[in-house]
């Protein structure tokens, strides 16, 4: 009430209008224009108001310029009220969980199964082309043929290709082309896994052309035959 001077014209009453907004808000409804249109034909809204019709821009300045920094603190008013009255619990929150549908390309999958399975099966691979590597180092240094890392990431891939180049000389041909394809094949498929699963976070899929977008099934979908 503080907000309004006096003078001028006659105002809507504030309590009207906010009486108005939050029903339109507990309806879904947030644009001015549509708030404005059930004022005029939605019965209830034309109870609530009283009969009065204040037009989109008057519902906008009401919005932006008389509840602002207060409307949070009226809709905790609300909440308290709707709890005291014993309408609602305050014991268990619930988040909503609408589905909507993306407009990304349905066909690009990444799923964290896959990913996970691949890398474990290219880590595997590097973990024994890497053991081949140190068997084929000159005998002739006699020295112990060290083992190859357990775990393989990409930092520490890039290290044991760095290594290995720096003895490239104790190396046959074999050995070399085995090193260069660590470094040209091996090593870029390691990152490009490393990198889904960052993207991935706690999520089981996520799509290449929407990374926010994650696959799950729609009760509605765009073939209406139940896809994801």
């Amino acid at each position: 009430m503080a907000t309004y001077k006096g003078g001028g014209t006659s105002s809507y009453h504030p309590r009207m209008l906010l009486k108005v907004l939050f029903y339109a808000y507990l309806n879904n409804i947030y644009s001015c224009r549509r708030i404005a249109q059930a004022l005029e034909e939605n019965i209830h809204f034309m109870w609530l108001a009283g009969g009065s019709t204040p037009d989109f821009r008057t519902i906008n300045h009401f919005r932006s310029q008389r509840l602002k920094n207060q409307v949070q603190e009226l809709f905790a008013q609300v909440v308290r009220l709707l709890h005291r009255l014993e309408y609602v619990s305050l014991e268990t929150q619930y988040v909503d969980g609408t589905k909507i549908e993306s407009a990304a390309n349905r066909y690009t999958f990444v799923w964290r199964g896959a990913v996970e399975k691949n890398r474990e099966k290219l880590e595997r691979k590097i973990r024994s082309v890497l053991c081949d590597i140190r068997q084929a180092i000159r005998e002739d240094r006699k020295a112990p043929v060290e083992k190859a890392p357990e775990k393989v990431d990409a930092q520490r891939l890039k290290e044991e290709i760095r290594q290995l180049n720096e003895r490239v000389a104790e190396l046959d041909k074999k050995a070399r082309k085995q090193v260069a394809k660590l470094e040209k094949e091996h090593l870029p498929r390691l990152e490009k896994y490393e990198e889904q699963l960052e993207k991935l976070g706690e999520r089981n899929s996520y799509s290449k052309t929407d990374e926010d977008a994650t696959f799950m099934r729609m009760k509605e979908d765009h073939m209406k035959n139940g896809q994801l």
